[in-house]
């Protein structure tokens, strides 16, 4: 099986998550369908269906986060060597040498991408593109708009 690369806070935030399944959402479901089951007939008992798909879908998230924990492989950005070089955890600041436009990205994993963060994941595009550059180093990227060349203004590693 292939690991799942995370940072120290992806991999927490999946184990809070993952708690509050197992501790609050499964044993609101099984009350509910509890309840549901009270009232009778299953065959045409909509909340007993309503509940029941709920569980399939909190179980899947449940089996999908402890498959993903016991592949992790937790990336620790502030013990990796600073040399300036991009790699996955690192927050790269880069100028888009086109439009003197300043943006900040950190690449982290899959679960904790979240563009409006600036949390781009390691598999996008641009990051592939990022990946291996150092500090006042420039690259390309194509994008669907076209080429945009970048600056790797800085890089942080916390």
């Amino acid at each position: 099986m292939e690991r799942v690369p995370m940072t120290v806070l992806g991999k927490q935030q999946l184990e809070v998550e993952l708690k509050h399944l197992k501790s609050v959402e499964r044993p609101a479901i099984i009350a509910a369908i509890a309840e549901a089951r009270a009232h009778g007939d299953l065959k045409e008992n909509a909340e007993y269906h309503a509940a029941k798909e709920k569980q399939g879908f909190l179980e899947g998230r449940i089996a999908n986060i402890e498959g993903k924990l016991s592949l992790a492989q937790v990336i620790d950005v502030a013990k990796l060597p600073k040399n300036g070089k991009i790699v996955f955890g690192v927050t790269a600041e880069l100028c888009n040498l086109d439009t003197d436009e300043t943006i900040v990205y950190q690449i982290v994993g899959d679960d904790e991408a979240d563009l409006s963060k600036g949390k781009i994941s390691f598999k996008a595009p641009i990051s592939r593109a990022m990946i291996g550059k150092k500090e006042g180093e420039e690259f390309h990227f194509r994008a669907p708009s076209g080429t945009v060349n970048f600056e790797v203004v800085s890089v942080k590693y916390e």
